[in-house]
C-alpha cells in the first residue's frame, strides 16, 4: 500500500480512484464497513482506493488543547487499512490554512485536482470544509460539475458495548477510559492496542520477581482506566501472553501514571529501547494500595494466574 503525507506526495499522472474521507480513528467496524465499500467498488471499477485522514486531529487546530485521546496512531491505521485491501491513504496536515478552506474549495483541491475521484463514498454524518459547512448532500450536488459519484454508507451498527449505543470513536474512547476493554474490543472487532517503546523505570517488578516492560505510550494515546488487564505485550514480532498494570503505581506512592506489561513465565527478556505494542483483552482488577509487600505479592500473584487463564480461554475459543 501507498502512503503519503499531503497532497504533494501523489504521484505525477495519477488517475481516477475511489476516495473516502476522515479521521478513521481506531479503523472500528462501522469503519471498517465504509473502507470495506470502497474497496469493494474500486475493484469493480478497475481503479485503485484512496483513503484520505488527517493529521494532528482537526479539532485540535479548530480548537487547541482538544487533541481526543487516539485510539490508533497513523502507521496502525494504515496496517489496519491495508488488511481491508485499501490500495493508498493520505495524511494530509491539517493546519490553520487548511481548515479555512470552504467545502467547493476542499472538493476541488483535494478530491477533483489530486485524487481525481471516479466515486466518493462516505458514511451519512460526514463533513468538511471551513466550520464543518460541507456535508454529504453537497458532495453530491457537486458530483456532475466534477464527473464522480457519491455513495452513503450506514456505519451505525451497535451490538452490547456501551449498552447498545452505535458504534463510534467516541464511545470506544469512553469505553476504554472506564477501563471496559471487553466493550471496546467488541466496537473495534480487536482487543484495544497501545503503542510505544519500553523504558527504564524503578525496576520494582523486576525486585519482586515479576520484571514489566514499562511503555512509554505515544502522545495522545487513549489509556485504560487504571488497573490490571490480561493482554498481550508484542515485540520483535513475538506475541507473548501478559499481565499488564496502568496507573501511578500506589503501593509506593508514585505520581506518574505508566502502562507496565508482565510477560507471563519469560525470563531474561531484554527489551529496553524496543517499540513495542500492548494488547488489552479484559479487566481484572481496580489498582489498590495493599497494607504489606507480602499482601502485594499474594495479589500478583493471583492477578498473573487469573490474565494467564483469561487469555487461554480466548485462544481457546
Amino acid at each position: 500500500m501507498q502512503c503519503w503525507r499531503g497532497l504533494e506526495d501523489i504521484p505525477e499522472g495519477w488517475g481516477r480512484s475511489v476516495v473516502t474521507i476522515g479521521s478513521y480513528d481506531g479503523v472500528h467496524r462501522g469503519h471498517q464497513l465504509i473502507i470495506g465499500r470502497a474497496v469493494e467498488r474500486a475493484r469493480e471499477l478497475g481503479v485503485p482506493s484512496v483513503v484520505v485522514t488527517f493529521d494532528p486531529h482537526p479539532s485540535e487546530v479548530v480548537r487547541p488543547g482538544t487533541h481526543p485521546p487516539l485510539l490508533a496512531p497513523h502507521t496502525r491505521r494504515a496496517e489496519l487499512m491495508t488488511e481491508l485491501g485499501v490500495d493508498a491513504v493520505l495524511i494530509l496536515p491539517f493546519t490553520a490554512e487548511f481548515s479555512k478552506l470552504a467545502p467547493t474549495e476542499f472538493i476541488t483541491k483535494v478530491i477533483v485536482d489530486r485524487l481525481h475521484a471516479r466515486l466518493v463514498i462516505e458514511g451519512p454524518n460526514f463533513r468538511f470544509g471551513h466550520r464543518a459547512a460541507g456535508n454529504v448532500t453537497l458532495l453530491a450536488e457537486l458530483g456532475p460539475t466534477h464527473d464522480y459519484s457519491v455513495e452513503v454508507v450506514d456505519l451505525f451498527v451497535s451490538g452490547e458495548a456501551g449498552g447498545g449505543e452505535p458504534f463510534s470513536s467516541t464511545l470506544t474512547r469512553r469505553l476504554v477510559a472506564e477501563g471496559d476493554v471487553e466493550g471496546a474490543a467488541e466496537i473495534l472487532g480487536r482487543p484495544h492496542r497501545v503503542e510505544g517503546v519500553v523504558v527504564r523505570g524503578a525496576q520494582r517488578g523486576r525486585d519482586l520477581g515479576y520484571p514489566t516492560a514499562n511503555v512509554e505510550t505515544l502522545p495522545h494515546t487513549a489509556i485504560p482506566a487504571d488497573g490490571v488487564y490480561a493482554g498481550w505485550l508484542t515485540a520483535n514480532g513475538e506475541v507473548m501472553p501478559s499481565a499488564i498494570s496502568v496507573g501511578t503505581n500506589p503501593q509506593f506512592d508514585g505520581t506518574e501514571r505508566t502502562v507496565e506489561a508482565y510477560a507471563i513465565d519469560r525470563v531474561g527478556l531484554d527489551l529496553y529501547g524496543l517499540h513495542v505494542s500492548v494488547d488489552f483483552l479484559a479487566y481484572v482488577r481496580g489498582m489498590l494500595k495493599f497494607e504489606s509487600i507480602d499482601d502485594l505479592l499474594v495479589a500478583m500473584a493471583a492477578d498473573v494466574k487469573r490474565s494467564g487463564e483469561l487469555i487461554a480461554a480466548y485462544e481457546r475459543a
